[in-house]
């Protein structure tokens, strides 16, 4: 077909780079720090996954009434009153932002993002032809009082790459400079249930006394990411268009996976299963900090995440090193992980930055990846700056 009778957007297409890394993570052998995939040791058993013949049939766009209330009763208990009325089932989180984009993000709009941030969110707002308005969280309302974007899109807590945490006082500026600047807050909390040590976890969107927002998460990281279900609230100004969006693009979001996913979180185990996973990940998190403290001290610098899967890594050299140039290399030498570029709105930004995620790949095999990792690392920064010993 002629390229010219495609949609305008048709040229904003661009592949997903942790999709094309993924596909080769999937090679016999290889070690894998690339994608945010939780360890496959957690699923449930295959035996449990029960659901119900009437499951089978066309359900609601809106979700199952039982899911949507488990979800809604789930967000009161952390003092935040919504109604199930709120709540879109999603097939997966990452439909969310799909639906987000359609309905607000037109070419030209103006949509703020965290500097970096979630590289599928970027590939999505640019397919609808955003304009992107980066800000980290000190300069976020100065950011949205000079360029007044329309959304502005947030991951607060454990966030994506950088695994950073937002304080009480910058959620409630946050919030305040969305309503100030009558912007549409859309927060992402993916990586909520998966904490390590206290730190604030308060929905941004809770804070939002007037304005429009939206909030979402997803059921794939604490119970299996193949069942692709996640979930949305927003205020009652966006519900209807949204589910209009969401019926438009798939009727309504697998049953059978709603079934099963209810069946595990009201589950009496349901606590204890999540306690479980939160230890597993948090060793998993200290053997993968002691190995980089092993292999990457004299390389790079990085923060032990609170929660999350990821740690983000900034190279100590004095000359920028584009990671991505890094990669060829390693995956030739059998491991995987993701140069910063993607990551930001503008890749200029990205010089020196990678990410590693430590949940998937198993414990025995970090050291041989890291070392690896190091050994590459370290000879392409001595090829590209050659001042550094």
């Amino acid at each position: 077909m002629s390229t010219n009778r495609l949609a305008k957007r048709a040229s904003r297409l661009t592949p997903s780079p942790i999709r094309e890394i993924l596909s080769v993570a999937s090679r016999p052998g290889m070690i894998s720090f690339a994608g945010g995939l939780p360890d496959a040791d957690t699923f449930p058993e295959v035996e449990s996954l029960s659901f119900e013949k009437s499951d089978l049939q066309y359900g609601p766009s809106e979700g199952e009434p039982y899911l949507r209330e488990h979800v809604a009763n789930e967000i009161q208990g952390r003092g935040w009153q919504i109604n199930a009325d709120q709540v879109l089932i999603l097939s997966g989180s990452q439909q969310g932002i799909d639906l987000v984009a359609k309905l607000i993000v037109d070419e030209g709009t103006k949509v703020a993002v965290e500097s970096p941030t979630y590289l599928a969110a970027l590939q999505v707002f640019k397919l609808f032809g955003a304009d992107y308005v980066p800000y980290d969280i000190e300069t976020v309302a100065s950011a949205v009082s000079k360029e007044s974007p329309t959304l502005l899109y947030a991951i607060p807590t454990f966030q994506n790459p950088s695994s950073s945490v937002y304080t009480t006082a910058q959620r409630q500026q946050l919030a305040q400079s969305c309503e100030r600047g009558n912007t549409i807050l859309f927060e992402d909390d993916p990586y909520r249930d998966l904490s390590y040590q206290e730190c604030d976890k308060q929905a941004v969107c809770s804070f939002m006394e007037k304005g429009s927002w939206i909030y979402q998460s997803t059921f794939s990281k604490t119970v299996a990411p193949g069942l692709r279900l996640g979930y949305l609230v927003c205020s009652a100004d966006l519900y209807p268009q949204l589910l209009m969006l969401k019926q438009a693009a798939d009727l309504h979001s697998s049953r059978v996976s709603q079934r099963i996913v209810q069946n595990i979180l009201s589950d009496e185990q349901a606590g204890l299963r999540l306690a479980r996973l939160q230890t597993l990940y948090k060793a998993k998190r200290d053997s993968f900090d002691a190995c980089l403290t092993t292999y990457f001290d004299d390389l790079a610098t990085w923060e032990l995440p609170a929660g999350g899967l990821f740690f983000w890594l900034q190279l100590k050299t004095t000359t920028p090193i584009n990671t991505r140039l890094l990669l060829s290399a390693a995956v030739e030498s059998g491991v995987t992980f993701m140069p910063g570029e993607a990551f930001y709105a503008d890749g200029r930004e990205a010089a020196n930055c990678f990410r590693l995620n430590f949940s998937s790949t198993k414990e025995e095999d970090f050291e041989k990846g890291l070392s690896t990792l190091a050994s590459i690392f370290k000879s392409g920064i001595a090829m590209q700056n050659p001042t550094v010993a």
